[in-house]
This record gives C-alpha cells, sequence and structure tokens, in this order.
C-alpha cells in the first residue's frame, strides 16, 4: 500500500489536476496532493446517494471502484469536464490495476500464513524454523493465545466457516484453519487478564450464535493458554483431547469441553485399557453393577452431585430422607460399598468412569494403535462420535 501512494504521487496523467481516492464515508484516504488526506467531501454522500457510477459534482467529477467483500472506492479528479471525465476513466483503470495486484498478493500471503500456522500444529516444522518464518510471515510469536476446535457436520462446514471469517476475519491477530470437511481450527489472541469463567462464557455464547448464525450444531474442544507459537501443536493435542474425553465422560457444557476442566476424565483416558479392566474387574464383579436400576443409579448421580449430603440429595430427588437411606443400603448390599464413606464414594466414581471408558472403547472399536493417534489429534484415527 506505501508503493501504491508512492505511484499516486507520481502519477502524471495531469500534472495540474488533483487526482485522490475517498472511502464511502467521504474521506479522502490518498490524493496526489497529501494536504488533502484526511479532509472530507461532503459531495460523495450525495453521488453514492444518486446511484450512479460517475458524475460530476461541484468542481470535482466522481467514479465508484466496487472491491470484493462489498466495500466502495470513489476516484476523483479535479475538473468537471468533458477532459475531466477522461483523465478518471483512465486513472480509474489504473487504480483498478493496482488493487487487484495488491489483493492478490494479499490473497497468496493469507494462504501462506494459514499454511505456515497449520504446519506448525501438525508439527510438520522444525522447532528452530518458526521463529523464523514467523517473522517472515508476520505472525506473533510470544503472544497469550488459545486454540479452539470446532467441529460440525460436513453439512454444516460452509456455513460455519463463513460465519466465523464474519465474526473473526478482520482480526489481524486471530486465524481459522480449516482442517477437514467437519473440523475448523481457531487461533485466538486472549487478554492476559481473562479468567476461565469469562473464557467458557464467551464459547457458550459462539456456539449459540453458530446454531443462530450458520444453523449449525457444533461442539468445541479449548485447550490451555499458551504464550509462544512453538506450543501450538501441544495446544491442539489438547483441545482434540478435550472434544475426545469430553465426548466418553460428558460435561456441565456438553458443547463446550474445556481442557483445564477435564479432571479425572482425562488421567483415566491416558491409563493402559488393560489396567482399566483390570481395575474394573476388581471393584465390580460381573453383573454387579447391571444390578442397579435406573432409578438407583440416578439416586448415586444426585448423591455425588451434592458432595454426599444426603439431605440435599433428598430434597432434590423428592423423596425422605429414610428412603435415601434405603437406596443408599440397597447399593451397598449389591456392590459392597457404602457411599457415605469418601473412600468407598471415590472407588465407585473411578470404576463408573472407567466403565464409561471402557464402554467407549468398545462401541468406537478403538485399539490403543488408534488411540495414539488420537490423542495426536490424527484425523485417520479418530473416531466418528
Amino acid at each position: 500500500m506505501k508503493d501504491f501512494k508512492l505511484k499516486l504521487r507520481e502519477l502524471t496523467l495531469s500534472p495540474d489536476r488533483v487526482l485522490g481516492i475517498a472511502d464511502e464515508k467521504g474521506v479522502i484516504i490518498m490524493a496526489s496532493d497529501e494536504k488533502l488526506v484526511g479532509e472530507q467531501d461532503a459531495a460523495i454522500r450525495a453521488f453514492l446517494a444518486s446511484g450512479d457510477t460517475q458524475s460530476f459534482a461541484g468542481d470535482r467529477t466522481y467514479r465508484v471502484i466496487d472491491r470484493a467483500g462489498g466495500a466502495r472506492l470513489i476516484c476523483f479528479v479535479d475538473g468537471a469536464d468533458e477532459l475531466s471525465a477522461g483523465i478518471l476513466e483512465l486513472f480509474s483503470l489504473w487504480i483498478k490495476a493496482e488493487l487487484k495486484q495488491f489483493d492478490d498478493f494479499e490473497e497468496r500471503d493469507h494462504k501462506q500464513k494459514l499454511s505456515f500456522l497449520k504446519n506448525v500444529l501438525l508439527e510438520n516444522e522444525l522447532p528452530g524454523d518458526i521463529p523464523l518464518k514467523a517473522r517472515e510471515y508476520r505472525v506473533k510469536y510470544n503472544v497469550r493465545r488459545l486454540l479452539v476446535i470446532m467441529r460440525t457436520k460436513p453439512d454444516e462446514f460452509k456455513a460455519c466457516h463463513e460465519a466465523l471469517t464474519a465474526r473473526f476475519g478482520d482480526r489481524e491477530d486471530d486465524y481459522i484453519l480449516p482442517m477437514d470437511e467437519a473440523n475448523l481450527v481457531l487461533l485466538l489472541e486472549t487478554p492476559d487478564e481473562e479468567n476461565s469463567e469469562t473464557r467458557e462464557a464467551f464459547f457458550n455464547k459462539l456456539v449459540a450464535d453458530m446454531k443462530e448464525e450458520a444453523m449449525a450444531d457444533v461442539k468445541l474442544g479449548v485447550s490451555m493458554n499458551f504464550s509462544s507459537l512453538k506450543d501450538t501443536a501441544k495446544a491442539y493435542k489438547e483441545a482434540s483431547l478435550a472434544l475426545i474425553v469430553g465426548d466418553i465422560f460428558g460435561s456441565k457444557t456438553p458443547e463446550v469441553m474445556m481442557y483445564c476442566n477435564l479432571g479425572l476424565g482425562r488421567l483415566i483416558y491416558q491409563l493402559p485399557i488393560t489396567l482399566c479392566e483390570l481395575f474394573l474387574r476388581e471393584v465390580f464383579e460381573p453383573g454387579t453393577y447391571e444390578a442397579l436400576d435406573p432409578e438407583t443409579l440416578l439416586t448415586i448421580e444426585k448423591f455425588f452431585e451434592n458432595s454426599l449430603n444426603g439431605s440435599e440429595t433428598s430434597r432434590q430427588l423428592f423423596v425422605h430422607r429414610n428412603t435415601l437411606v434405603y437406596r443408599l443400603d440397597k447399593v451397598e448390599k449389591i456392590t459392597g460399598l457404602d457411599l457415605r464413606n469418601f473412600e468407598d464414594a471415590v472407588l465407585f466414581k473411578l470404576a463408573e468412569m472407567v466403565r464409561d471408558y471402557l464402554t467407549y472403547v468398545e462401541e468406537n472399536k478403538v485399539t490403543r494403535y488408534a488411540r495414539k493417534g488420537m490423542e495426536l489429534g490424527t484425523e485417520d484415527y479418530l473416531p466418528m462420535v
């Protein structure tokens, strides 16, 4: 753009006439007479309202230039005669050619930048090359960021991409990376003072907005904060893991899975499958868990949600406290675990989560090798969930 301004000043189509460019508000952004830059041309708004593509107004001739994305520029020349119209036509042709060259460069540069960032998160760049290429592509290296994976359906992918571009496209340091037909990665710069509650509220709103704007049901996997571009690959694994573990064990907000909230689920997921099977057999004998009816399982869930508080659990279930005691005694009789005892409650909860994990593994035919691929974010190994 700097070269563009220099060329404008050097333009000699008509040395005795001022040439310039203004935006849709009438503000002059470039002119062969630099003293005009920043001034407001009141005639431009009236010219645009007329719907004409070229017109005389006062002592100037104006012409509209349409640009990609709907933005318009107005070029002008001093004078309101046939000579001015001819000069303006040549000037507008030159502007269009320069803008096309500039836009082509910007598009090519943007594609190269996205390709570089994609290679970084997939670990296809050497660590030593990352800061050098970041400088080359004008990507900030040391800045606080979050990485988000947005998962959608293939037939909703385009609408989601367009909605995200409309929302984040003009933010210079935020990036949208299409990964495949169902996954988009957002690389977002975050403020230092942001807390997890503010962040979660932001992403819950993003999910709601995608439903409204793109008519799409999406799920988000959110990484921890990171402050260096070299940690992007690690953040990508965290966001991938958040989606997987969130699907297995659920979360308070099923559409937004945050790595920082995975808790025990993250630990269980990383255990060897054989160890999980052994642990489950030791806690629940075959058929034991299956003997618990839905009413009893709901009671257990509420009892855990209320931190083993019997009074609050009874109130939420609308049952007498004695009924709750009866159900907990029934659980102890079937499983041998007294959920009123903290250690037994922890053991039961762990075994229940391990059981959920093994069920997920079986239903999705996840082998140990496939699970490694899932942790690395390799789409060939990701199960459809």
